[in-house]
């Protein structure tokens, strides 16, 4: 009988779940995705889920949005605090596993299929470390460290750095959010989030105008990137349009910063929501010029392979991979 895992995607808008059988590649039973801010804790996610169908948990293994430290963690955009000792006893099972969010990405791309991708920019084919950057709710980021064997998944905080700004409007966008905030990290410009926060800085720093209908969304939403997202990719509103336009500038710049800072000659990977939806944008050419404008090392950018991840399951495929891993190290 195959043993069966539990694998988990904890975000800050959805924690998504599921069951795989470990009959060699992980297959799923059944999953399942939940709102995370109508729970308290991850505990009380898993009761639901299992609630009418629980089978011998034999491993279990979770990729979760903050950093994890002495097997636990408090999350960055959730007021839960998970611990892998409770989950053991929540579960019934010493094997478990947390995982940053992007460090389950980052193992589940090695499994995905060729189909899976999207080419931003082919580069080389090389051995070597290979870097992971998905702005959703937060920006997360982490990379596949090459041993000379194989690629090891590492988990990173580098969505928090400091933004640094590139041209005059960069530094004008930075102004304005110091006004708010006594630190701007890249998050704050590079997520769901960060959309908005570049599109009121053109609309309320600038003073451009916001079309009537964006307007009555936005008093109407909880998720204010969507809407500006989703017009600036219609085309419907030209704050929107910019606001957008600027975002995909910002997030290759800062793909590239990762890329060099591990030295990701094997690779980076783009994931995350936003990516997918703005497939088009991303692919229309900003996003690698950004990538690729790193003076004297743009001959060496335009050497890194660029692909963007079109699986939205690849963290739990990777949470999957790793429960199948604590098997395997019995």
């Amino acid at each position: 009988m195959a043993a069966t895992a539990l694998a988990g995607d904890i975000g800050g808008t959805k924690t998504n779940l599921a069951l795989y059988e470990l009959a060699g590649a992980p297959a799923v039973r059944r999953e399942a995705s939940f709102a995370s801010a109508r729970y308290g804790s991850l505990e009380e996610v898993i009761a639901d889920f299992l609630r009418d169908d629980r089978p011998p948990i034999a491993a279990a293994a979770f990729g979760i949005a903050g950093p994890i430290v002495d097997e636990a963690v408090s999350t960055t955009n959730l007021p839960w605090r998970i611990e892998a000792a409770s989950l053991r006893r929540v579960l019934e099972t010493p094997r478990v596993r947390l995982l940053n969010d992007l460090e389950a990405t980052a193992f589940g791309a090695l499994f995905l299929p060729e189909d899976r991708f999207e080419v931003l920019n082919p580069g080389r084919a090389r051995a070597g470390n290979r870097a992971v950057i998905a702005a959703g709710t937060g920006l997360g980021q982490g990379f596949l460290f090459w041993d000379g064997a194989r690629h090891v998944p590492v988990a990173t905080e580098g969505g928090h750095v400091d933004f640094a700004p590139r041209d005059a409007t960069e530094s004008a966008l930075l102004a304005f959010l110091r006004r708010e905030y006594d630190r701007v990290s890249y998050e704050r410009v590079v997520s769901g989030p960060g959309l908005f926060n570049v599109f009121r800085f053109l609309s309320e720093g600038e003073g451009r105008p916001v079309a009537a209908e964006v307007r009555r969304r936005l008093a109407d939403t909880r998720d204010p990137g969507a809407v500006i997202g989703e017009a600036g990719i219609a085309g419907t509103c030209s704050t929107c349009v910019a606001a957008v336009d600027m975002f995909v500038d910002l997030y290759g710049a800062q793909a590239g910063n990762l890329a060099l800072t591990i030295m990701a000659v094997g690779g980076v990977y783009v994931g995350g929501g936003i990516v997918t939806k703005m497939r088009r944008k991303i692919g229309e050419g900003a996003f690698m010029r950004s990538f690729i404008a790193k003076g004297r090392y743009s001959d060496f950018m335009a050497d890194i392979s660029v692909r963007v991840i079109l699986d939205p399951k690849t963290a739990l495929l990777g949470a999957a991979e790793a429960a199948r891993a604590l098997l395997a190290a019995r």
